[in-house]
């Protein structure tokens, strides 16, 4: 049986390949702050960790469900009074 190999094919899966970083084990993360424990025993935010064992990046913003929790009512805080 004779095989051909799309070299085309074989392009693409190495350069998917090489994008590909992953963690793998299981992670130490505090239940309460998520902060992760590295293998010296130092606790570091999960964006922190991340950053150091992947080419990941991160970009941040706030769900609604905190959104809500942080900022109850948008206009407290900005010396507005409402109306009645």
């Amino acid at each position: 049986m004779d095989v051909t190999i799309d070299p085309r094919a074989i392009q693409e899966l190495r350069e998917a390949m090489a994008e590909v970083r992953t963690l793998r084990g299981i992670v130490p993360i505090c239940a309460s702050c998520k902060k992760i424990r590295d293998d010296s025993g130092y606790w570091d935010q999960v964006e922190s960790y991340v950053a150091k064992r992947t080419d990941a990046t991160f970009s941040h913003g706030i769900c609604p469900e905190c959104m809500a929790k942080l900022f109850p009512d948008p206009e407290a805080g900005r010396g507005r009074r409402r109306r009645p």
